[in-house]
């Protein structure tokens, strides 16, 4: 029987590929990726397609005649169409779990490199100067005994939370959908209201989807009423920041700092952030070892194995009739 076809449209490890090659067709290349044109005008031949690098949308899917299941290469799915992918049949998938402990790692990373000023620090050495740190003006903040806000308490913000105790800060979160009293407990996070985490927290880290309830949530209001001592970290989405908002918080230091591995215009980032000395920024980095692609790989080509060849669905979010 003729092994079902599957293209995969971006640059990933290939042994994240290596099962998905034994019992399948693979297109694909390890050196420059497909264009767009060329994946719209062969994408009807392929019944499976690991997506990365070009959106999911209407016109990708509705020249997807045979298409069966995008498995998206990544946790988020906002670049990919559900709800027409539904109407048409077509699985949508995500890889939750490759992508949870090095994006939490960033996380903290970017969280340490902020409170600590890394980033100016750096550059003040590399430019052959030096500075006596004794001066208030350049010390940073230390987290023991301090408080991590986290908004989104899914896979990667209990994670983080994990992290962050480890440092000896306490945890609070604020969820769409809290957390049972019995896990709040094993896991030592309080759920409080929005405006709580907001006003009581040293340093608040982002993990929510993009959603039209979230897009923009911390905004100017929201800004002022942090303390002018704390600062935030993005490594979710871009667009739960309202950037110009940001650049004039930041500018004005109603906040301390942020530290940001996502943008609400990426790759695009405005030069009056980029200008800032209390930001430090990384280019959407999150997941960006070898191990952890290896690993969001091999999920996500589990993900087209498993509708393919079991006619079952693994990790899907668009619940697609057949398959529930």
């Amino acid at each position: 029987m003729a092994k079902k076809k599957v293209l995969v449209t971006g640059i990933i490890p290939e042994q994240g590929l290596e099962k998905i090659e034994e019992v399948c067709d693979v297109t694909y290349t390890n050196g420059e990726p497909y264009s767009r044109e060329w994946i719209l005008q062969h994408i009807s031949e392929y019944e499976g397609l690991l997506l990365m690098g070009t959106k999911g949308d209407r016109e990708l899917i509705e020249a997807a005649t045979n298409l069966k299941v995008i498995a998206v290469n990544a946790v988020g799915f906002d670049h990919v169409d559900i709800e027409y992918a539904k109407e048409k049949g077509i699985v949508v998938a995500n890889a939750p779990q490759g992508v949870r402990v090095p994006t939490a790692e960033m996380t903290i990373a970017l969280l340490l490199a902020t409170v600590r000023h890394l980033h100016e620090y750096d550059a003040i050495v590399r430019s052959g100067n030096w500075v006596d740190v004794s001066e208030q003006r350049y010390m940073g903040m230390s987290l023991q005994g301090k408080t991590l806000g986290i908004f989104g308490m899914g896979r990667i913000g209990s994670t983080v939370g994990k992290f962050a105790q480890a440092l000896g800060m306490s945890v609070i979160y604020n969820d769409a959908y809290r957390l049972s009293e019995k896990l709040e407990k094993e896991l030592d996070v309080k759920y409080v209201e929005f405006e709580e985490l907001v006003k009581n927290s040293d340093v608040i880290t982002l993990h929510a989807p993009a959603l039209p309830s979230t897009q923009g949530i911390f905004n100017a209001k929201v800004f002022s009423e942090m303390k002018n001592t704390a600062y935030i970290v993005n490594a979710a989405r871009g667009v739960l920041i309202n950037q110009s908002d940001l650049v004039e918080a930041l500018e004005n230091h109603d906040i301390a700092g942020a530290g940001l591995d996502v943008f609400e215009t990426e790759p695009d980032v405005p030069e009056a952030l980029r200008q800032l000395d209390n930001v430090i920024l990384s280019p959407h980095a999150g997941t960006g070892t070898l191990e952890a692609r290896i690993d969001i790989a091999a999920e996500a080509a589990n993900n087209i194995i498993s509708v393919l060849n079991d006619g079952k669905a693994t990790n899907m979010v668009n619940n697609v009739e057949k398959y529930l």
